[in-house]
């Protein structure tokens, strides 16, 4: 069973127990709003959005994490448009967090290690475009940190693929429906039948080592 059909299950289930309404409607009301004051933002794309959550959500200084569609064209995307794959976006993660208290290049180092880079349109069990890694920066700072985070990493890295990730200019981030925002919270046992189910754990592991994704 490939893994959109896992996702589509899932989103049935929580339809049928009351979110159906949620399930179709369009992603937001507009893109994401501007961070508030002395607050920064960071876009990442690494696969199912569900699991990228989690890592950022345990640092100091990270405020929130939203779940999302970007790097697409059409406005207001829903899940169902996003994951057939005919809108361009890719399933993402923006993260406002505190620079004062977390650095980007900490939020870059959590990143690689919960992603497989050496892989083009495709996380694990998920394949297609909508599931591609991407770091999306927002400024020209962001860009060369980035840039020289992924050199660092094809030097050190303890494997031997070439890493494909790319690093793009920002595009509108567009919130995804509500019963995907913190889904590892509010779904535990569906979040983890989802994860072991696609292999993430065991890829990042044999990419990563043994340490905490």
């Amino acid at each position: 069973m490939s893994s959109t059909v896992l996702h589509r299950m899932l989103a049935a289930v929580l339809a049928v127990a009351g979110a159906a309404s949620l399930a179709v409607a369009a992603a937001a009301d507009g893109p994401a709003k501007p961070p508030p004051p002395g607050m920064a933002v960071a876009t990442f794309a690494g696969g199912c959005f569900w699991c990228m959550e989690a890592p950022f959500d345990k640092l100091p200084g990270v405020q929130s994490t939203t779940s999302g569609y970007t790097g697409g064209q059409a406005k207001n995307p829903t899940y169902e448009e996003v994951s057939s794959g005919s809108t361009g976006h890719a399933e993402a993660v923006q993260i406002v967090y505190d620079p004062a208290k977390v650095s980007y290049e900490k939020l870059l180092d959590v990143y690689w290690h919960n992603v497989d880079p050496t892989v083009k349109d495709r996380q694990f069990c998920d394949v297609g475009t909508q599931y591609r890694t991407a770091i999306f920066v927002h400024n020209d700072a962001q860009r060369r940190l980035a840039e020289a985070s992924k050199a660092a990493l094809e030097k050190s890295k303890p494997f031997k693929e070439a890493i494909v990730t790319p690093i793009v200019a920002a595009t509108e981030f567009w919130p995804a429906e509500a019963y995907h925002q913190d889904y590892y919270v509010k779904n535990p046992v569906r979040y983890n039948y989802y994860r072991t189910g696609c292999g993430r754990d065991r890829r990042l592991e044999q990419l990563w080592g043994a340490a905490p994704h």
